[in-house]
């Protein structure tokens, strides 16, 4: 089942499996969004819960038990209720059930809004921690963008503009977790000219990241906004030659290398006390067009 908003300036479509968001149209239905294409990958903008990125042997320990858990968590391959919808806004719940409990032992409820504001699309995504101890989470976005957009401009003169100068540098990747941030920053000042090869090694990774809003476009040509408040870290992603790029913010991140700890210990990761609740929030906003 998928549910449509649209507002003359926006139309999204979101689905109830995954609640992931499976198309995104401009006001002349030119597509913003990744088509899903099983030629490169099959996501558009999954939901990354209650982890982010692979686990060491795709195994979560917890309580002193080893769990099975897959690369991203479970949120994106289970289905969502449609609690309710409007032309403009919807909300999607995933309750913890026993098949979430045995690999996740909490009770949980996962809310995914999505609501339409003028040309802009806002994520905001809120666990609740049913349980009556602590709630060990992180959680990621991980929308595909069209790579190039369809606003003209040669592929290879799309770029990534940072809110502000990035000068960390990244982390290398050994079989998908966290090596060590060695890896020089591609970014030049607050540009990140994008280019197949970057991504050679797979996701360029930051942990330490000043920026929580990025543009992304053809400089003079109409562009993307990702905003991404209170979300501390990102991933940016393709395989080379695919027609899409995925900016990704994040709350967490993978194992680091030899990580062998309790999930609620390992680095990225928030608590979320008995009763309470923790808000994720993004917003993709497509610019104006420019004026003559």
């Amino acid at each position: 089942m998928t549910v449509t908003l649209s507002n003359g300036h926006l139309k999204a479509q979101i689905a109830s499996q995954g609640a992931e968001l499976i198309r995104l149209c401009d006001e002349q239905d030119r597509d913003l969004l990744w088509d899903g294409d099983p030629a490169f990958w099959t996501g558009r903008s999954p939901l990354l819960f209650p982890i982010v990125g692979r686990l060491r042997d795709d195994r979560v320990l917890i309580d002193g038990r080893a769990r099975s858990m897959n690369q991203h968590g479970f949120a994106r391959t289970s289905l969502f209720e449609i609690v309710d919808a409007t032309a403009e806004a919807c909300r999607l719940r995933l309750d913890a059930d026993d098949i979430t409990r045995e690999q996740f032992p909490f009770d949980f409820r996962l809310d995914m809004t999505y609501r339409l504001d003028g040309a802009a699309l806002i994520f905001a995504a809120s666990v609740f921690n049913k349980d009556d101890r602590t709630l060990p989470v992180s959680f990621g976005y991980h929308p595909a963008l069209r790579w190039p957009l369809p606003y003209g401009g040669d592929r290879n003169a799309h770029e990534i503009r940072f809110e502000t100068a990035e000068t960390a540098s990244l982390h290398r990747l050994s079989d998908g977790l966290i090596g060590d941030a060695s890896r020089p920053t591609p970014v030049e000042g607050e540009r990140l000219p994008l280019r197949d090869d970057l991504f050679q090694d797979g996701a360029l990774v930051w942990s330490t990241l000043s920026s929580r809003r990025v543009r992304y476009g053809v400089p003079g040509r109409r562009s993307v906004t990702v905003s991404f408040p209170g979300m501390p870290h990102l991933g940016i992603w393709t395989k080379p030659g695919a027609g899409y790029v995925c900016i990704e913010p994040w709350q967490g991140y993978a194992d680091p290398v030899g990580y062998e700890g309790e999930l609620e210990d390992k680095p990225g990761i928030v608590l979320v006390p008995a009763g309470g609740s923790r808000e994720f929030t993004m917003k993709i906003a497509l610019d104006p067009p420019e004026t003559p």
